[in-house]
């Protein structure tokens, strides 16, 4: 996806600077959260999809236990990596994450690629994925706009947003949002999301306890009664 070049304005610096500030005091502690290790990433952003953090809390350690390098991983019989996935579900992942692993040791050496366009090229990365390790695993200043966080962006910037056009705002202020430099790439990547999963959820806008409600479009209606924006 090409995106457009979309200048930070003060509000978007103003809304990274209390998110960021936010998550250094609440986020929480998560395992994938303490590694750059770009197969350790890989693998908590495949068990992510569609389950929810605490189950995969109990998989992570595990899984990686069993199989601790990516090269292990390809080596492994498909039987017991789907073995290792049960209680997960949605087994596609563990299939496409095993054929990712040995096209990773057959073509790139063993080393995960950093660069979006041959992560995307592996089994089972899209967008968001290739986004996500290029800056969780690499730091690299990408956006990472799964569904939490394609939410909080249309909620804050652009609540009318809709279809095609509204898709390529929320990506075009993603990429504005997202700092230049590695490090606070990648923490604010992960505050945008915490604050997805935990504070601005697909059921309920929690806005008053909202660190960005000053500089949201949606915050900014909010009143104590009427906390629900969807």
């Amino acid at each position: 996806m090409v995106l457009a070049a979309t200048m930070p304005t003060p509000e978007y610096q103003t809304f990274r600077h209390r998110l960021t500030r936010w998550y250094r005091r609440t986020g929480r502690d998560l395992p994938w959260r303490n590694t750059r290790d770009p197969y350790e990433v890989l693998v908590s952003e495949f068990m992510l999809q569609q389950t929810q953090v605490s189950r995969v809390e109990l998989y992570y350690g595990k899984f990686l236990r069993r199989y601790p390098t990516i090269q292990a991983l390809a080596r492994a019989h498909p039987a017991k990596v789907r073995e290792s996935w049960e209680g997960l579900g949605y087994y596609r992942r563990a299939v496409n994450l095993h054929r990712l692993a040995q096209v990773v040791v057959a073509d790139h050496g063993g080393r995960v690629p950093d660069d979006l366009e041959s992560l995307k090229r592996l089994p089972g990365v899209g967008q968001y994925t290739a986004g996500a390790v290029a800056c969780f695993a690499f730091e690299h200043a990408t956006p990472t706009v799964d569904t939490n966080v394609a939410r909080v962006i249309r909620r804050a910037f652009h609540p009318r947003a809709s279809g095609s056009r509204g898709f390529r705002k929320i990506w075009n202020t993603a990429q504005a949002l997202v700092p230049k430099r590695g490090n606070p790439a990648w923490t604010f990547n992960q505050a945008i999301m915490e604050l997805g999963a935990r504070v601005c959820t697909a059921r309920v806008a929690r806005c008053g306890m909202c660190p960005v409600r000053a500089v949201c479009a949606s915050g900014r209606r909010w009143q104590p009664a009427t906390s629900s924006l969807d």
